[in-house]
């Protein structure tokens, strides 16, 4: 049943105009950055050859600033494309069909996480295929691309987890939005809090996990925040919308 409201969820989304610009914005960004850094690459590589035995490569002079600015991308469009997920639900009245509907509170937030996180593997898919065709002209390190793009997926399922959250908690889709991002901010910004010491903070850190990964470092232990914080956040709208059903 979750696949089924996630169905109906994409054909709203993808009759939206919203969906359309945030792609073709998020594409046109990235391919621009993509091709100053194919530019600045082929420039620098003989200087480097030069002077360095091994000098970096595609993975550390494009894929890795590529999916670093990707990142800061995503956390400015994903509160965008999540604000509007139950929070426009309660301000046209259709969450009380929602709540009328034979399925589980759990049902449609999954089916509209699902939703969310199929647009987002189209977005990350354009974007992998970038550095990927530049495999057929120097040699590119597939097992660092791959990292990175699964680091961005789950880094940006954490966003519309949280995105998901706040968009319980309001009526207004502006608020969901606003309130995300300046969650989803300070998640970001823990991490220079706790840069200089291995503490709490730093590990809670959404940057500092992604970074990881960037590096082609694929650790279970990022893997397993990933999922925690999606599945603390899928949680806490399950309840929220239980609790507010109960009031009615």
């Amino acid at each position: 049943m979750a696949l089924v409201i996630a169905r109906k969820e994409l054909q709203s989304l993808f009759f939206s105009p919203l969906a359309w610009v945030v792609l073709a914005v998020v594409q046109f960004i990235m391919a621009w950055i993509f091709l100053v850094q194919v530019d600045a690459f082929a420039e620098t590589q003989s200087q480097y050859a030069m002077y360095q035995r091994n000098p970096p490569g595609v993975g550390d002079l494009i894929v890795a600033p590529l999916f670093s600015t990707a990142a800061i991308v995503m956390l400015m469009v994903i509160p965008l494309l999540t604000m509007r997920l139950i929070a426009e639900e309660k301000r046209s009245g259709t969450i009380a069909l929602l709540r009328a509907a034979p399925v589980s509170t759990l049902t449609i937030i999954l089916g509209k996480f699902i939703a969310t996180l199929f647009f987002l593997a189209i977005m990350i898919t354009l974007l992998g295929a970038m550095p990927l065709s530049l495999a057929a002209g120097t040699e590119l390190d597939l097992g660092r691309l791959v990292s990175g793009m699964l680091g961005l997926f789950l880094m940006s399922a954490a966003f519309a987890s949280v995105g998901l959250f706040m968009s319980t908690l309001t009526s207004q889709p502006v608020v969901a939005a606003i309130s995300t991002f300046g969650l989803l901010l300070l998640l970001w910004l823990i991490n220079v809090a706790g840069a200089q010491t291995d503490s709490v903070s730093s590990w809670l850190s959404l940057l500092g996990h992604y970074q990881a990964m960037l590096r082609g470092v694929f650790a279970t232990a990022d893997l397993v925040y990933y999922l925690v914080v999606i599945s603390v956040f899928i949680a806490f709208s399950v309840r929220r919308l239980d609790a507010e059903r109960l009031q009615r």
